[in-house]
């Protein structure tokens, strides 16, 4: 059974860092790639990262691209999300996301099959 929990969120200022974290178990980590998602409220869950399962080949969306940086400790089975120059428009429920076919580098919600339970995250202006 696979469990991710994420962790690392919290109130920050505009133009502040967050270090989100996810530790997953119940399976061979290091084998599969894996996402960072967000959802704000009253719109859908949307792409924000992703990271090839050696941790070699990363994928960003253009709203976060050169602030956030993924990475990942498969020692530790845990994905990280570094978030610098945060806007309020980041605000949201970020969610970790793994998927279950060894996908090279997904970045849609329908390639992912296991999810944690979300952090907040809110930037105040």
């Amino acid at each position: 059974q696979v469990q991710l929990v994420e962790s690392g969120g919290g109130l920050v200022q505009a133009g502040g860092s967050l270090r989100l974290s996810c530790a997953a178990s119940g399976r061979t980590f290091s084998r599969y790639a894996m996402g960072w998602f967000r959802q704000a409220p009253g719109k859908e869950r949307e792409f924000v990262a992703t990271i090839s399962w050696s941790g070699s080949n990363t994928v960003y969306a253009a709203s976060v691209k050169g602030r956030f940086t993924i990475s990942r400790d498969n020692a530790k089975n845990t994905v990280y999300l570094q978030m610098n120059s945060l806007k309020p428009e980041d605000t949201a429920v970020y969610y970790c996301a793994s998927d279950r076919l060894r996908r090279i580098l997904p970045t849609t919600l329908g390639e992912y099959d296991y999810w944690g339970q979300g952090t907040q995250v809110t930037v105040s202006s």
